[in-house]
């Protein structure tokens, strides 16, 4: 082939390329009537409606513990609500992560852990640190009404985002979910960078708030605030997610005034 038709034939190429990205949006209904925008090639989820699926969404039920629950004034309620949202989850076919904040032994704490300690103890000292969660103490684990099934992950973890230090990424990734949603205790501690982070690493957190426990009112709504805020996640709540479940199981969802 001649240098002048060879280049005539990359130039045309070339121009092909241009024209296809040129359409830099579009959009594509989704499976009951939704509209997901779509980019050179990419969907791009924005709602609530959009991320609801089992092949990308997963559940993180974050640090439901003993040891936690006891030390939430609506400890019941928002064991309620984290389990409606569980068994939704479940019969919808939803991945389930569990995570469990676990301490170490002052000895293997670091300054990280040790300042920690000291500040959510309210003590100025490191001997006056007890460690809360060890392994083997009776706050740690998972309360009762939780029960992971054999088919369901728990995650230990020492820091406060439920990514740093566990397998929670690479699970995730290797299953292709680009989206999580998020319960359980509490919003101003570790579920907020959670969400944070997450959102860091290219994932859509979804938070249900009125699944999410706090430990001080007043800086979890803060906390969510400075979320819906920065755009980055999906906020919703316990009816209007089970509602999505029961749309991809298709049942009717229930409508209120």
């Amino acid at each position: 082939m001649c240098v002048r038709k060879r280049c005539r034939i990359d130039y045309f190429l070339r121009s092909q390329a241009r024209s296809q990205l040129s359409v830099k949006w579009d959009s594509i209904t989704l499976e009951g009537g939704f509209i997901m925008q779509r980019a050179f090639g990419l969907n791009i989820p924005q709602t609530l409606e959009d991320v609801c699926h089992p092949t990308r969404l997963a559940l993180v039920v974050y640090d439901m513990q003993v040891g936690i629950i006891n030390q939430i004034k609506n400890g019941p309620e928002i064991t309620g609500k984290v389990l409606q949202v569980l068994q939704g989850a479940r019969q919808a076919g939803i991945r389930v992560f569990f995570t469990r904040h676990m301490s170490l032994p002052k000895e293997l704490m670091g300054v990280s852990q040790l300042r920690m300690a000291m500040a959510w103890q309210r003590v100025k000292s490191v001997d006056e640190i007890k460690p809360w969660f060890l392994r083997d103490s009776p706050g740690f684990p998972l309360i009762p009404e939780m029960c992971p099934l054999p088919s369901e992950a728990v995650f230990d973890k020492i820091m406060m985002s439920a990514f740093e230090g566990t397998p929670l990424d690479i699970a995730l990734r290797d299953c292709g979910i680009d989206a999580f949603a998020i319960v359980g205790v509490a919003t101003e501690i570790g579920i907020e960078p959670t969400v944070r982070h997450g959102a860091d690493l290219g994932y859509i957190p979804v938070l249900i708030t009125d699944a999410c426990g706090a430990g001080h009112q007043d800086a979890a709504a803060r906390s969510i605030a400075s979320l819906e805020f920065a755009g980055d996640a999906v906020l919703t709540d316990v009816e209007a997610i089970c509602a999505q479940f029961r749309r991809m199981l298709g049942e009717p969802t229930l409508v209120t005034a």
